[in-house]
């Protein structure tokens, strides 16, 4: 198998207040390939998002490091793209301002990005609405637009905390194999939260499955579908769909293993 380009070794968390420690991160240690998503899966309130923001950076782990291997064997840290659960669009700026806000602030206004940004706003249906505010479109269509702003900057590793999870059903459907389709087909790396089991065994090569906090990995669990369409639509009728699902399930919910009792589809980070 080919290295990890990102490698978490035995991180851990934990917050503290007048009131005490609460420890989030336990012990954690997964490592990400190259062009490879995976899916974190995982009870109420075990610290996937904390993980996250370590990964990105926002946060510096307590115990543990993050080995960097780079094709080009450099050590630098991998240019991140972090789409967060809601858009958080400007209504005062039209959606084309909304989407060149970050290259604006990084001062990378250059002609090339600029053509990189009228690409993607064809390549996700959003060109003809480019002048229109925030309010005129669709929750799908803003979040559209979300991730146009984070691929803006040509990151390297696209980390996506829930970002489809204020959509209806029927539009997070569409919209999340839309745009994963669209950024597979850039070959990014991408690691994404989600509380939707299906939705992580339809979109990821890789589930990592989380315990209740302090969390640890539980299980890896690599997705191999046999298709026809590798559309993430098409993925959900494979004949694997539904051994996975169950899997994922049975490792969620073993009490003895130090599990909670959720419903499927519906945990929150």
């Amino acid at each position: 198998m080919p290295e990890f380009i990102l490698e978490l070794k035995k991180i851990g968390y934990s917050y503290h207040s007048m009131h005490g420690e609460i420890q989030a991160l336990e012990n954690i240690s997964f490592g990400v390939r190259e062009g490879e998503f995976v899916a974190i899966v995982g009870p109420s309130g075990c610290g996937k998002t904390t993980l996250l923001s370590i990964i990105a950076g926002l946060l510096s782990p307590e115990k543990g490091t993050i080995a960097v291997n780079n094709p080009d064997g450099s050590l630098r840290y991998p240019k991140v793209g972090y789409m967060l659960q809601h858009d958080h669009l400007f209504e005062w700026r039209t959606i084309y301002r909304n989407v060149i806000l970050g290259l604006e602030i990084n001062h990378l206004m250059t002609k090339e990005r600029l053509n990189y940004v009228d690409q993607l706003l064809r390549d996700y249906g959003l060109d003809q609405f480019r002048d229109k505010r925030p309010s005129e479109l669709s929750g799908g269509m803003k979040q559209r637009a979300a991730l146009i702003r984070t691929l803006a900057l040509e990151p390297q590793l696209l980390l996506l905390d829930e970002p489809f999870s204020a959509l209806d059903y029927q539009t997070r459907l569409m919209v999340s194999a839309d745009i994963c389709h669209l950024i597979r087909q850039t070959k990014k790396t991408m690691i994404i939260i989600t509380h939707d089991l299906s939705e992580a065994i339809s979109l990821a090569d890789r589930v990592i499955i989380l315990s209740a906090r302090p969390a640890t990995v539980k299980e890896e669990l690599p997705i191999h579908l046999t298709l026809q369409d590798d559309s993430p639509l098409a993925a959900r009728h494979a004949p694997e769909f539904q051994d996975y699902f169950s899997r994922l399930w049975e490792v969620l919910t073993d009490k003895e293993k130090g599990g909670e009792e959720i419903e499927p589809n519906v945990f929150q980070s």
